[in-house]
């Protein structure tokens, strides 16, 4: 076997030696020589808490890890966070790199939004980038709406209750103590009657016979209505509007002059007749009381019977 010479292996040596050298030099750079994967850049206004290591994932899948996070040189403010993927995943150059978290315990992390289309990300590129709210972030966009309608929920109950207390000065204070007292009256009123209610409803067999009665009551009128149809009542308001139909021709007969009731009432001569009929009556009944004598006379020896004299002879005499 034919030995190696001093100057092949000086040379051997030296290769490796600048070899080491060189990947020492890329490695505290934070590259690897030897790594196949690809950077790519996203820009941020807040990275909120984004730390370098931090892995990167699509779709769930940790692809890649951030290499670095560091001010934009051109755009004051900007933060540039450059990270790589070990995978040979193909997106388009308009995905989306989004910051998001994770759960509660894990710090903040990049996951890839892909979007799949003609332009290829390729490594260099850089992504669009965006914030996820996050658990508090959506808390706030859920009670910002709440608190905007709490704040004008105290605010309308202020003015209530400035009305109110405009409203119940001394003088409304008292009415409304008046009113509270009425009501209780009018409470204890209605309390009393309950109570009585209940104590005449506890009342055993008052409240059935009242019931009772009232059932006979209605049973007695149905018969005394079916007692009413049965009686042809029909028939005998047919003979009673005869009877005052006669009755009204007899009242006709008497308003025209006709028979004697009716002569008596339209004939004055008649009248007049019996008027001085019932006048000369009632002088010889007074003359009758007067003298007695005049008209009943006994004689039981023979006497001459004396002989009439008028009222008005006797006083000329």
């Amino acid at each position: 076997m034919a030995k190696i010479s001093r100057e092949l292996k000086t040379g051997i040596v030296s290769i490796l030696t600048i070899g080491i050298f060189i990947w020492g030099f890329t490695f505290l750079k934070g590259s690897d020589l030897f790594d196949s994967s690809r950077s790519f850049y996203v820009e941020y206004d807040n990275v909120q808490g984004l730390s370098v290591s931090a892995p990167v994932t699509i779709n769930g899948l940790n692809v890649g890890a951030v290499d670095k996070i560091y001010f934009h040189p051109s755009k004051k403010g900007t933060l540039v966070v450059k990270f790589s993927l070990n995978n040979n995943f193909n997106f388009s150059n308009n995905s989306i790199a989004e910051i998001y978290s994770p759960d509660f315990i894990s710090g903040k992390s990049i996951k890839i939004l892909p979007l799949y289309g003609d332009n290829a990300a390729v490594a260099g590129d850089t992504l669009r980038g965006n914030v996820e709210a996050g658990l508090l972030g959506a808390l706030n966009d859920q009670i910002a709406p709440l608190q905007n309608t709490l704040e004008s929920f105290l605010i309308n109950a202020d003015t209530l209750l400035q009305g109110v207390n405009s409203i119940l000065d001394k003088e409304g204070q008292m009415n409304l103590k008046k009113s509270i007292a009425s009501l209780n009256t009018t409470l204890s009123t209605f309390k009393i009657a309950s109570q009585s209610l209940n104590n005449m409803l506890s009342e055993d067999g008052k409240i059935d016979s009242i019931l009772t009665n009232a059932t006979i009551a209605t049973d007695n009128l149905v018969n005394l209505t079916d007692s009413l149809n049965n009686a042809n009542l029909k028939l005998t308001i047919g003979k009673l509007e005869t009877t005052l139909n006669k009755f009204n021709g007899i009242l006709t007969e008497v308003e025209e002059g006709k028979g004697s009731i009716g002569k008596l009432l339209k004939d004055d001569g008649l009248y007049n007749n019996l008027e001085g009929a019932a006048m000369e009556m009632e002088a010889l009944l007074k003359d009758l009381k007067e003298n007695p004598k005049r008209f009943v006379h006994f004689s039981l020896f023979g006497k001459k019977q004396k002989p009439y004299i008028e009222e008005e002879d006797l006083k000329e005499k």
